[in-house]
C-alpha cells in the first residue's frame, strides 16, 4: 500500500496565523491516522518579505502545538533548479510557450474582455501559435517574455474528486494559459508548488478552500508533467461574525498563534479548538486527547460551509472566541497535576517565581496548590496574576475587594491582628482549626462571620474570590498567614 505523504507549506511572510496552524493540524492528524508522513516545507520564494523571524516563529510555533514533522524543513529556494528544469521540460514538450506581451498589452486585452463581458478576462493566446522564427526574432530584439502554460483546447470539463467537497468540474474555455515563469526567469507558485510536491511523493494536499483556484491549473500541471495527481481536499476557510476572512489586517494578533502562546493558553487546548473549526467528529464530544482525535478522525467529517471564528473585536469581556476560552479553562481543571505543573513553572520562571523546592521537596505543596486555585482561572497566566499571592509576598490587592471588604471596615486593622494572634499560637493549625478560631472571633466582636473572612481573603489573596477560605490558610501556611494579617495596617495606610 502506498503511503501517506502530506506536508505544510507555510510561507515565512509573517507569524503562525491560526489558520495555517489548523491546516498543519488537519495534515499532521492524517499523517498520523494513516502511520503516514508530514513533510514541512517553507516556500519562501518571496524574497522581498520573506524573514528569518518568520521562519523561526513558524518553526517555533509548530513546535509549541505539539506537531512534529517527518521531514524538512525544506526550503524551496533550494529547489529553484527543479522548478526551471520543469518549465524547460514543458517548454520543450510543447506543454507551455514564451509570451511576449507587455503590461500595457495584457491590460488592454483585459479591458476588451471586461466590456465584452467575458466570464474570464484573461490572456487570448495572443503568443500561443508563434513560430520558432517568430520567438527568436523576438529574443533578438531583446523583448523580455514570461512562460505560460498551454492549457489544451478540448471541449468539455477538467475535474478531479475533491476529499471534501466531492466531484470538482471546470471547463477547459474558462482556464486561461497561465504564466510559470516571471519574465526574470523566476517560477511562480503555481509551478514551484507542484515540482515540489511531486519531488516530495505527496499523496494527498490538504489545504484551504481559497487555493481552489489553483488546482484545476496545478491538476494541468501534474498531467503534463506526467505525475501522478495527488488526491486533494480542501478545507472551510475560517471566517469573523461579519464573513469576513480573519487576518491580521483585520483582527490584529489575536489570529496568531504566538498570541495565544503569550497569553497563556495549553498548546493542545488551542489545537482542540481549531479542530472543530469545520470539522465534525459526528458525535456530542468537544474534548479530544491526541489520540482521541487522531482514532476518530476523517475527511469526511470536514463541513463544506465556511467556521466561524467568534471573535469581536474590543469585546471588554472576551478577548478572542468565548469557546477556545472555555477549552483552556476546561484542560486547566482537569489535566493532569503534574502535566500542568510543567506548564505553571514556565510562567513562574519568565515572572521570577519560580523556587527550585517546587521540583524537590515542596513539590507536593506546589501541585496540592495548583489543584486548589485552578478552577477559576482562565490561563495559565492566571497563576502569576491572581494566583500570585501563593508564590510570593509582593502581590497586588484588588481595588474591588479592597474597598469593598476591608476599608469599609476600619476596625480590620484591629480584627485581623488579633486573630493573627490567635492563629500563632494554635497547637493544630489546620482548615477545621483556624474556622473555628475565625468563628469564635467573629462571636466574641458580634460581627457577621463573612465580615472576618472576606477581610482575610482580600489580604491573605488580593482576590474578591477563590477557593475555600480556610483551605487558603492552610496552603499559605501559619508564618505568612500571621504575618500578612499583622500587615493590614499598611492597607489603610495606603488608601
Amino acid at each position: 500500500m502506498e503511503e501517506v505523504r502530506v506536508r505544510f507549506p507555510p510561507s515565512p511572510t509573517g507569524y503562525l496565523h491560526i489558520g495555517g496552524a489548523r491546516t498543519a493540524l488537519f495534515n499532521w492528524i492524517f499523517a498520523k491516522k494513516h502511520n503516514g508522513k508530514l513533510i514541512l516545507r517553507i516556500e519562501d520564494t518571496d524574497e522581498e518579505r520573506s524573514t528569518q523571524a518568520s521562519i523561526d516563529g513558524i518553526i517555533d510555533g509548530l513546535q509549541w502545538l505539539g506537531l512534529d514533522w517527518d521531514e524538512g524543513p525544506y526550503f524551496q529556494t533550494e529547489f529553484t533548479h527543479d522548478h526551471v528544469a520543469a518549465a524547460n521540460r514543458l517548454l520543450a514538450s510543447g506543454h507551455a510557450y514564451k509570451c511576449f506581451c507587455t503590461k500595457e498589452e495584457l491590460e488592454r486585452k483585459r479591458e476588451t474582455a471586461l466590456a465584452e463581458k467575458k466570464r474570464e478576462a484573461g490572456y487570448d493566446g495572443t503568443c500561443r501559435h508563434l513560430s520558432a522564427e517568430q520567438v527568436r526574432e523576438k529574443e533578438e530584439q531583446g523583448i523580455p517574455s514570461v512562460i505560460r502554460f498551454k492549457v489544451p483546447e478540448r471541449q468539455g470539463t477538467l475535474f478531479y474528486d475533491d476529499e471534501v467537497l466531492g466531484h470538482i468540474e471546470r471547463a477547459y474555455s474558462e482556464i486561461e494559459d497561465f504564466v510559470i515563469v516571471r519574465s526574470n526567469g523566476k517560477p511562480l507558485y503555481l509551478l514551484c508548488n507542484v515540482v515540489d510536491d511531486i519531488r516530495d511523493r505527496i499523496t494527498h494536499v490538504i489545504r484551504g478552500q481559497d487555493h481552489m483556484t489553483n488546482t484545476t491549473r496545478q491538476v494541468l500541471l501534474y498531467e503534463a508533467l506526467q505525475a501522478k495527481i495527488p488526491a486533494f481536499a480542501h478545507m472551510p476557510l475560517t471566517l469573523d461574525l461579519q464573513k469576513r476572512k480573519i487576518s491580521k489586517r483585520s483582527h490584529g494578533e489575536v489570529v496568531a498563534v504566538q498570541f495565544y502562546r503569550e497569553k497563556g493558553f495549553i498548546p493542545w487546548a488551542l489545537c482542540n479548538f481549531l479542530c472543530l473549526l469545520g470539522w465534525n467528529p459526528g458525535t456530542d464530544q468537544e474534548f479530544f486527547s491526541r489520540e482521541e482525535l487522531i482514532d476518530v478522525f476523517s475527511l469526511s467529517r470536514m463541513s463544506r460551509v465556511n467556521s466561524v471564528f467568534n471573535y469581536k473585536p474590543g469585546d471588554p469581556k472576551f478577548f478572542t472566541d468565548p469557546k477556545l476560552i472555555a477549552m483552556n479553562e476546561h484542560y486547566l481543571r482537569t489535566m493532569d497535576l503534574a502535566q500542568l505543573g510543567g506548564l505553571v513553572r514556565k510562567e513562574l520562571e519568565t515572572e521570577n517565581l519560580w523556587d527550585p523546592a517546587y521540583e524537590t521537596t515542596k513539590l507536593d505543596w506546589y501541585l496540592a496548590t495548583l489543584g486548589l486555585i485552578r478552577d477559576r482561572f482562565h490561563t495559565l497566566k492566571d497563576f502569576t496574576t491572581a494566583g500570585r499571592a501563593y508564590f510570593s509576598d509582593q502581590y497586588a490587592i484588588d481595588p474591588k475587594p479592597l474597598a469593598k471588604n476591608v476599608l469599609k471596615f476600619p476596625e480590620l486593622a484591629t480584627w485581623l491582628p488579633q486573630l493573627a494572634e490567635r492563629f500563632a499560637t494554635l497547637d493544630t493549625f489546620n482548615t477545621e482549626e483556624t474556622e473555628r478560631i475565625s468563628r469564635e472571633l467573629a462571636d466574641e466582636l458580634q460581627i457577621k462571620p463573612g465580615t472576618l473572612i472576606n477581610g482575610m481573603r482580600t489580604v491573605l489573596t488580593g482576590q474578591l474570590a477563590g477557593p475555600s477560605m480556610f483551605d487558603i490558610v492552610t496552603t499559605l501556611g501559619r508564618e505568612k498567614v500571621v504575618a500578612r494579617l499583622n500587615d493590614v495596617d499598611r492597607l489603610f495606610a495606603a488608601a
